[in-house]
């Protein structure tokens, strides 16, 4: 029998609210009755009525015991809270097998909140897990907040009115209209907690100094000479005023609003200080702060419970040991971090964890003149975490260009999902450290994960994000992301005043993948006109996608003509412009052109890189990217043939009988493959030469007897294989032969099989990785490919273009579209395959690992000639693709940001 109360932990949730306010949602239990009593007690007489459809003031006894007493099964309900006080209440009860009516209250002073939105988001995710399918809800028709919450949600609501009260009914199936309302929701929320943060009015930092050496002393000097546009708090206990400003004993005793805190106390004090800011109904808290999971466990333990007590009361976290904030908009100038100046404002927003390495960022981008609109240091980022800043900078007008450095990655699902829709509207350029290691940093706890290098890379290449190996190769990407428009293909000309320079740009190119046309010599007197005629003359040829300048100054030159004739053209052109402009690096003064939001370098300013082939390097990304954007990017195909629950009934069936998981026998795996339209080639067990004689006609003939070991389900390769048998009398002849080789050991099975076509070989793989959950992978079968990793890896859920660029990604391509003459195979039959799976994989957690192969594929089609599959029991339920929900450490180390 299942444990019902299993489900509880995975129902629990911090969820964020449309103000950005952070709370909890929990299954209610009896402990909750006196909770329960208070909360009805501030709900309105109006809020009741509506309700209950008549003057309820008051829950009985009996009421409070039917409301908190369920069994999380036919009748299930959930709490939202905020510090422990109950604001909103959602249930459902079954009526059927398959329907459940559903009801809400919540809180007159939370209602608009989206607090009955993220109930019924949850309920009808645990009725899906419950095999419901269908919600009804009667409804009064005054209330029409209740209506629009139901009709908002996405759902096909239909109903009709009868004794005047309106009935409404909806099945839950995780529609794509639904889908998109709660990611619109969630992109809303979790974007508006950020902006909280960028855009405060109003700032305390506790901790502040008088001691010129301390980080307190640092972080309001740094508010104050930033000229931030709102009001700087001191907080200090001990002292009466700190640097020229009034100082105040706690963040209580300030008398006007706070937005923003700054923490820079001792690790032991911070947990008193989040106390004391929610008291004041502080939104978020920058934790400068160090001394916590970078210390090890007993700082993992401290860290743990910062997060929780600041989820509890609804505060969002930065940090802890961060470098801070920053937002260079002219109507904020928010510098609350440790960087002793304000980076050049302009369009890139830059997220990083390491505070120390947050430093050295700032300084590059200073020295570069490449402008910052926001930046966040994240430290441990217990909270708020890359994710976060994807979802705000996608709707942020000032932010066009988005730089990661990434020490860990939480949630690479939900990373994938939001930066690949980011990704279609503003460039993403991320690093990934610890490529080689696949390390985590001290104070970065995250699972461990199993997958190789190539699933990574394949996560950011499905998103669209441009992948770069260092902090300089990020900077060059992004000066012409930030300035130059993108090429609409990748064929290059290359204008310049050295001839080896000119070479070595056209070596570069091509090593890049880059198509260059014929280079223009100049020669190395040519002058400011010389450069403006080649210039204009490459831009207009239609055939010329972007353009390379290269100028070495001649003896006593200042180059400053040029220098105007690039930057004239640069403002004006249509197509990218890149140069070497006296081995400058960065946007030179002389190349940049007025940017009209004020900031330090303007569109169609030209970069500069000291060596060519960097910057070669930097445009052939760009052109990659530009690519990716301008294609279509497919659709999710739906799920018509797949028999899901039939699988799930066989996973289940296999842990009933071996809890700890087990691998699945030959006729399991045919079973579940069938259940998603996927057919392995009929083998057919036997134990005699009557039986063979028997299964091969049964066949029709043409067919192959196989002997091996009691292994052989799992590894038919081991078997021993007799080819070529058409009639009885072929086949006595293989089971003598093969009776003979086995000397008819006990352990000795043996396998009638249809004879398969000759085809090229390949396989197919899904996994369940602890980190990035569900993946597939495919490539040719055999050691060449396994010696040179030349596989793909896809995270599902996949589209149809990139079951295709799985496919298409493979060095060994060629093979399978026709190599020398050869028939392409059945390529669409292959993305049929890796859809299949990747379906089969999303839907089904249990399935630590499953193995088809071989394949072999033709042009004709495919025949699957075996595959291995092993279950273990799992808690991930996909939930978090269904219904929001703030990442949350569930043990001691594990967090996902």
């Amino acid at each position: 029998m299942t444990d019902l109360t299993a489900d509880r932990p995975s129902w629990e949730a911090d969820v964020l609210l449309k103000d950005g306010r952070v709370a909890q949602l929990r299954p209610i239990v009896p402990a909750d009755a006196e909770k329960l009593v208070e909360f009805y007690a501030r709900v309105s007489d109006e809020s009741k009525y509506l309700r209950f459809f008549a003057p309820y003031p008051t829950l009985s006894q009996r009421d409070v015991a039917r409301f908190t007493q369920v069994d999380q099964d036919r009748r299930v309900a959930f709490v939202v809270t905020l510090h422990d006080d109950i604001i909103g209440v959602g249930r459902y009860d079954a009526v059927t097998d398959d329907e459940a009516e559903v009801a809400f209250l919540v809180e007159d002073a939370h209602q608009g909140r989206g607090v009955a939105q993220l109930l019924l988001e949850h309920l009808a995710q645990a009725g899906r897990e419950r095999g419901l399918a269908e919600f009804t809800a009667d409804v009064l028709p005054s209330n029409n907040r209740m209506m629009q919450v139901f009709r908002e949600m996405g759902y096909r609501v239909g109903g009709q009115v009868e004794d005047g009260v309106q009935r409404l009914s909806f099945r839950i199936d995780p529609t794509d209209s639904a889908l998109d309302v709660m990611r619109a929701r969630e992109q809303r929320a979790e974007a508006t907690s950020i902006e909280r943060i960028f855009e405060a009015r109003s700032i305390a930092v506790v901790g502040a100094s008088r001691r010129q050496d301390s980080i307190g002393q640092a972080m309001v000097r740094n508010l104050v000479l930033g000229d931030y546009q709102g009001s700087v708090y001191a907080v200090n206990s001990a002292a009466e005023a700190v640097s020229g400003l009034p100082a105040y004993k706690t963040v209580k005793d300030i008398p006007g609003e706070v937005d923003l805190a700054i923490v820079a106390v001792p690790a032991e004090s911070v947990n008193d200080v989040v106390l004391d800011c929610a008291a004041k109904g502080v939104h978020g808290l920058v934790v400068i702060s160090a001394g916590f999971a970078e210390e090890g466990p007993a700082g993992r333990k401290r860290q743990r419970t910062l997060l929780n007590l600041c989820r509890s009361y609804g505060l969002r976290l930065v940090g802890p040991n961060c470098l801070g904030v920053i937002n260079t908009t002219q109507a904020v100038q928010l510098n609350a971090s440790l960087a002793t100046s304000m980076p050049p404002q302009g369009r890139v927003g830059f997220f990083c964890q390491s505070g120390a390495l947050g430093t050295a960022i700032l300084e590059s981008v200073a020295r570069r003149g490449l402008g910052l609109s926001t930046f966040v240091s994240a430290g441990n980022r217990a909270d708020v975490s890359g994710n976060d800043l994807l979802q705000y900078w996608s709707e942020d007008e000032t932010t066009e260009v988005v730089l990661l450095y990434l020490e860990s990655i939480g949630n690479p699902r939900k990373f994938s999902r939001i930066a690949r829709r980011v990704s279609q509207s503003k460039p993403i350029v991320a690093v990934k450290s610890g490529r080689s290691t696949q390390g985590v940093p001290v104070g970065h706890a995250v699972k461990r994960s199993t997958a190789p290098q190539a699933a990574v890379d394949a996560m950011f290449r499905q998103a669209g994000v441009i992948q770069v190996d260092t902090l300089e190769e990020m900077f060059d990407v992004a000066q012409i992301l930030a300035h130059q428009p993108l090429p609409a293909g990748n064929r290059i000309s290359v204008v310049g005043n050295s001839d080896a320079m000119g070479l070595l740009v056209a070596d570069a190119a091509t090593a890049a993948g880059l198509q260059v046309l014929d280079p223009v010599p100049l020669g190395a007197n040519a002058n400011a006109d010389d450069f403006e005629v080649a210039i204009e003359a490459a831009l207009a040829n239609p055939d010329v996608d972007a353009l390379m300048v290269v100028y070495i100054p001649p003896i006593n030159t200042s180059g400053e003509e040029v220098a105007d004739v690039l930057a004239a053209v640069g403002e004006q052109s249509d197509k990218p412009i890149v140069s070497t402009f006296l081995g400058s690096e960065g946007v030179p003064e002389l190349l940049r052109v007025a940017d009209v939001r004020g900031g330090s370098a303007g569109r169609g300013s030209v970069p500069s890189y000291s060596a060519p082939e960097s910057a070669v390097r930097a445009l052939a990304r760009v052109v990659t990217y530009a690519e990716w954007a301008s294609r279509d990017h497919g659709e999710y195909p739906a799920a018509l043939d797949h028999r899901t629950g039939d699988a799930r009934a066989i996973v289940q069936e296999v842990l009933e009988q071996a809890p700890r998981g087990a691998v699945l026998s030959t006729e399991q795996v045919h079973q579940l493959l069938a259940c998603y339209g996927i057919d392995l080639w009929t083998w057919i067990n036997v134990h005699t030469v009557e039986e063979a004689i028997e299964a091969a006609d049964s066949l029709g003939w043409d067919v192959v007897l196989k002997a091996g070991s009691e292994h052989l389900r799992a590894r038919p390769d081991l078997a021993h294989v007799w080819r070529d048998i058409h009639d009885a009398d072929d086949m006595k002849e293989a089971w003598e032969g093969l009776t003979g080789w086995t000397g008819m050991r006990a352990e000795t099975r043996f396998f009638v099989q249809r004879s398969a076509p000759d085809g090229i070989p390949v396989s197919f793989t899904v996994i369940e990785d602890p980190l990035f959950g569900p993946l597939v992978s495919f490539g040719l079968a055999g050691a060449p490919s396994e010696l040179l990793g030349d596989r793909a890896y896809g995270i599902p859920p996949l589209t149809d273009s990139d079951a295709e660029a799985m496919i298409a990604g493979l060095r060994s391509a060629p093979l399978l579209y026709g190599y020398r003459g050869s028939d392409p195979v059945d390529i669409p039959g292959l993305q049929d395959v890796i859809l299949r799976l990747a379906a089969m994989k999303d839907d089904l957690p249990e399935i630590a690992e499953l193995d088809l192969e071989p394949v072999l594929v033709t042009a004709q089609g495919f025949s699957a000639l075996s595959a291995r599959a092993k279950v273990v029991p799992s808690s991930d339920r996909r939930g978090e693709w269904y219904v929001r929900r703030l990442s949350r450490p569930s043990v001691l180390g594990d967090t996902l940001a």
